[in-house]
């Protein structure tokens, strides 16, 4: 078996059990990221020896039967906007280049507290703030079914490392789909947790109020695990997770505006099989979803653009342009409109969860287009500016009232299913999630 294509919850079985060493794991994935042509346009920089060390103590713990947890030994990328110790952690910019923190983000002080291991940091849309993943000044990092496309931002390097086989799973950041986009574009899952649920001490900020940080794997249960991790509690219990009699809700109205034909088509061929699986479905368009959505631009980027002012102005060069207007969209926007708009958006949030009562959980498609070429992004603002919005459009929605959300292949490329729950209900949420895996893939 190739353990490095494995999932991550596969591996920490196969080391309980003797079956292979995080050694060997350790090195089958540093050799594969060095014979890799496209592995510097994925990891910003490695951290062997700090991989190395921590595989040495996890398979001495093996062996003396003293594993800390299911990835004690399992080989993790970490988006380059959680801070590292010792390793700079330069958040994909310019703006950060030779930023060397003193000590690790509480998420990796964390998993590291647990056995995880860190391959090393994967690049990132400058401080987060594009979904498609572009990024010229640094490194644009190439869609893992092919790479004259983008990987969806901005976690897109954590993305591709697990999808090429050069990381089990990866830690990435979501403040409007940085980790379901990148996972649905890449064939992966992608877990973004309630905002609050996981201390984001010492990761990069964007949005404070919107930023939360969370996993992408092959597996719903490699999510699941993966939460635990960061969090530092135990694993939501997925055994037994059954479709048949769950009630689902299908967001009608935005998310399919403008939406392409083949992640429409894909998530109709989703819905259908879950059906047959014995899912309820029902359709609905709360008009909560459009008023929100509308807020978009006076909630995110003035605080953006509030917490990256000074450095950004000192040296506006040094970005790439369509990211600094983005940043600089949030000028304008006074702090009397900016209060005003939080306070609707917590009354839409309530229309929300009354709308919403009694279902397992919503579902859309992650997003509605596919992933665009890079070299027309590169040489078209006004088609950047367009696919940048419509990318990041259907997973802003969870964002905006306060979910968890997931995303899970569904079997054809870069087409994703997104599920979205309760807020705080994360572990129901992927226990909903196992059981929809299950029914889409067996």
């Amino acid at each position: 078996m190739d353990w490095l294509k494995a999932s991550a919850t596969e591996q920490g079985r196969a080391i309980m059990a003797g079956l292979v060493s995080p050694l060997d794991l350790v090195e089958g994935y540093l050799d594969a990221i060095a014979r890799a042509p496209l592995a510097p346009r994925i990891y910003a920089r490695l951290t062997p020896e700090r991989a190395r060390a921590g595989a040495i103590a996890a398979h001495d713990r093996a062996r003396a039967e003293l594993r800390r947890g299911l990835l004690d030994g399992v080989a993790l990328s970490w988006k380059d906007n959680v801070d590292s110790a010792g390793v700079a952690t330069e958040a994909g910019s310019l703006l950060l280049e030779g930023r060397v923190p003193d000590s690790d983000a509480a998420v990796l002080a964390t998993a590291s507290a647990q056995g995880a291991l860190c391959l090393g940091k994967t690049h990132m849309t400058e401080l987060a703030f594009s979904g498609l993943g572009l990024n010229p000044p640094v490194a644009t990092v190439p869609n893992a079914f092919d790479p004259q496309l983008v990987a969806g931002g901005s976690s897109g390097g954590a993305a591709v490392s697990v999808a090429m086989g050069l990381a089990a799973a990866a830690i990435g950041t979501d403040t409007g789909g940085s980790i379901r986009l990148p996972a649905a574009w890449n064939g992966l899952v992608g877990f973004k947790p309630t905002p609050g649920a996981v201390d984001m001490t010492g990761i990069v900020p964007l949005c404070r109020r919107f930023d939360v940080a969370g996993p992408l794997a092959r597996t719903v249960e490699d999510c699941a695990a993966l939460y635990a991790l960061i969090t530092g509690d135990s694993a939501p219990d997925l055994r037994e997770a059954g479709a048949a009699g769950l009630r689902l809700m299908v967001l009608d109205g935005v998310p399919f505006d403008d939406a392409r034909e083949a992640p429409v088509a894909a998530f109709e061929e989703a819905c259908a099989t879950l059906a047959r699986a014995g899912v309820r479905i029902a359709h609905a368009a709360p008009p909560c979803v459009a008023e929100a959505m509308a807020l978009s631009p006076t909630l995110f980027a003035p605080e953006a653009y509030g917490l990256w002012r000074d450095q950004i102005e000192a040296a506006p060069e040094l970005m790439f342009p369509p990211i600094l207007e983005r940043f600089r969209g949030g000028k304008s926007v006074t702090a009397a409109d900016y209060v005003a708009g939080w306070e609707t958006l917590d009354r839409l949030r309530r229309d929300w969860a009354q709308a919403v009562a009694g279902f397992d959980a919503v579902i859309l498609p992650t997003a509605p287009i596919l992933p665009p070429e890079i070299a027309r992004l590169e040489s078209d603002a006004a088609f950047f500016a367009s696919e940048n919005l419509l990318a990041l459009r259907n997973t802003r929605i969870g964002n905006l009232m306060g979910l968890p959300a997931i995303t899970l292949p569904t079997g054809r490329p870069a087409c994703g299913l997104m599920a979205m729950g309760r807020p705080g209900d994360d572990r129901r949420l992927l226990r909903t999630a196992a059981a929809l895996e299950a029914a889409l893939h067996g």
